[in-house]
């Protein structure tokens, strides 16, 4: 997947094939070109969140987590410069003339960045709370982690295609993955939590570390859908300003 978003963003910056073409309007070359630009970052935001899920998933295969956390670090330096490029990115645009699908596509954007910065800060706080409490945990308790971590990186595969493409589809099997499954398999990670915690108090701080990895997991997938739920709307034509 790393490699369909290196793609997608050096396409992003290098063709006029992701700009946004309003029916109502003709683009015009300065807002043309910066969702060209604006397209190729937030990209790079999904794709770094990505790299942080798939780190996780490469320590468990190795079971060796140490330096997990500070390879997360360096990855959310460069999501909170990204996120504020982005920023000012869309606020010159907002100052500049636009056809109408130029500014409901800056308006997505710029709403969804607060998203892409929590879901960056949940994918950090996976990684930290992994390499403090896997020395100590059961084997069982981290397993219990993989298959939502399996999931979230799915959404945010088909969410970066959804983005890439302006693809309705993919945008909602997001959500459809969130309601369907990260939601049931958080409610059984939080009950497995809890009956450890009952059966083995000695492993409590194991146990209310694991209920605190399943929350922060799950928030990370509704801030997912947020993003896929504005995507939706600007490909229907449905953003205030289209």
């Amino acid at each position: 997947m790393s490699g369909f978003l290196d793609h997608r963003i050096t396409k992003a910056r290098d063709t006029g094939r992701m700009s946004v073409q309003p029916s109502s309007q003709r683009p015009t070359p300065g807002g043309a070109a910066s969702v060209e630009r604006v397209t190729a970052r937030f990209l790079r935001m999904l794709s770094i969140t990505l790299e942080q899920l798939e780190a996780v998933r490469d320590a468990d295969a190795r079971s060796e987590f140490s330096g997990l956390s500070a390879r997360a670090g360096v990855l959310e330096q460069e999501t909170n410069e990204l996120e504020r490029e982005i920023e000012d990115a869309c606020l010159s645009a907002f100052a500049a003339p636009l056809s109408a699908g130029e500014l409901a596509f800056h308006l997505v954007v710029f709403r969804s960045l607060t998203n892409l910065e929590r879901v960056g800060d949940y994918a950090l706080k996976l990684a930290r709370d992994l390499e403090h409490f896997a020395p100590r945990a059961r084997s069982a308790t981290l397993q219990d982690v993989l298959p939502l971590v399996r999931l979230l990186s799915r959404m945010l595969e088909r969410l970066a295609y959804a983005f890439a493409e302006r693809d309705v589809g993919a945008a909602r099997e997001v959500m459809q993955l969130d309601y369907e499954q990260v939601d049931a398999l958080y409610e059984q990670m939080q009950r497995a939590s809890l009956t450890r915690l009952l059966e083995r108090p000695e492993d409590t701080e194991v146990a209310l570390t694991a209920g605190q990895i399943a929350r922060n997991l799950e928030r990370l997938g509704d801030h997912l859908v947020n993003v896929a739920e504005r995507l939706e709307a600007l490909v229907l034509g449905r953003v205030a300003g289209q």
